[in-house]
């Protein structure tokens, strides 16, 4: 039993389109967790420098075009508090990228499967 040619046409086209969907998607996601990454890892290396700092030592934070003294602990709990935002949004971005390389293997290998098949 063959399927027919307009059938099978949909089917490739159908497969191809949700193939190039989640590569594209992937690029994007890896694209976020690497920005993601960089912002924690800037992160921790200005809550490591300020952990080096004395008690008393006085902290400006850039606010648009001026600089405002703030206590080093606000600082840190603020720089904490960012870090655990990215955090969790690394591990869903990690979550997405998962679903996103399994919906890409199993395009590809539908793809292969009807290729190889010739539609039969």
């Amino acid at each position: 039993m063959s399927i027919p040619n307009e059938t099978l046409q949909k089917i490739l086209q159908e497969i191809g389109q949700k193939k190039v969907f989640a590569e594209q998607q992937l690029a994007i996601v890896r694209q976020q967790m690497a920005v993601k990454n960089r912002e924690n890892r800037m992160l921790q290396l200005t809550a490591s420098e300020m952990k080096s700092l004395p008690e008393g030592t006085r902290v400006y934070e850039g606010v648009g075009k001026m600089f405002v003294c703030s206590p080093i602990s606000e600082v840190q709990k603020r720089i904490s508090t960012e870090s655990d935002g990215l955090q969790s949004e690394i591990a869903s971005l990690e979550k997405k990228q998962d679903y996103l390389e399994k919906t890409y293997e199993n395009s590809r290998a539908s793809l292969e499967r009807v290729l190889r098949g010739g539609g039969k």
